[in-house]
């Protein structure tokens, strides 16, 4: 787990790094990490190295308690909550790739409700509603193919199925 950890946190950080067109806008690469402890280790571990991710990568960045970690923390939360529910789901029709866009769905919804409910409050950043839909399903399918493709490489290198989604 602390692997998993270490790797969403640099991922986190070095997403910080890279120039965004719009605040708030990122392809969440950490959660790539996530989608992968999810399906072999279950829930509970995706959410201790999600959370530890969003406090680590916030006390790096110098961001701890500012808005962009309550931001963050309200977005890996819900994504958390969406990732409990679909990973009941059967797993002959919901994978990966539909955990994340589920996951980045829930994400931008928490922010923007967040953001909303305390940093801007009018209506006028719904307006951001469209561009931030088709970025979570832009960066879902994205990270949600690349945890696909690295569990598929995992079960072929240790030659063994992936651990149940939830315990």
């Amino acid at each position: 787990m602390a692997r998993c950890a270490a790797a969403a946190i640099v991922l986190s950080v070095a997403e910080a790094a890279i120039p965004l067109p719009l605040p708030g806008v990122k392809p969440g690469l950490a959660n790539i990490v996530i989608l992968v402890v999810l399906a072999r280790w279950g829930w509970r571990e995706a959410a201790w190295v999600s959370l530890l991710r969003v406090f680590a990568a916030s006390l790096l960045l110098g961001q701890f308690l500012a808005p962009g970690f309550f931001l963050s923390l309200a977005g890996a939360l819900a994504s958390l909550l969406a990732l409990a529910g679909t990973s009941r789901l059967p797993e002959k029709w919901f994978g990966p790739v539909s955990h994340s866009i589920f996951a980045a769905f829930a994400h931008i919804g928490a922010q923007l409700a967040l953001a909303r409910l305390w940093l801007v409050p009018h209506d006028g950043v719904f307006y951001l509603l469209p561009l931030f839909c088709a970025a979570a399903v832009l960066f879902g399918l994205i990270n949600g193919l690349a945890a696909a493709a690295l569990l598929r490489e995992l079960l072929q290198k240790k030659g063994s199925p992936p651990a149940a989604t939830m315990p």
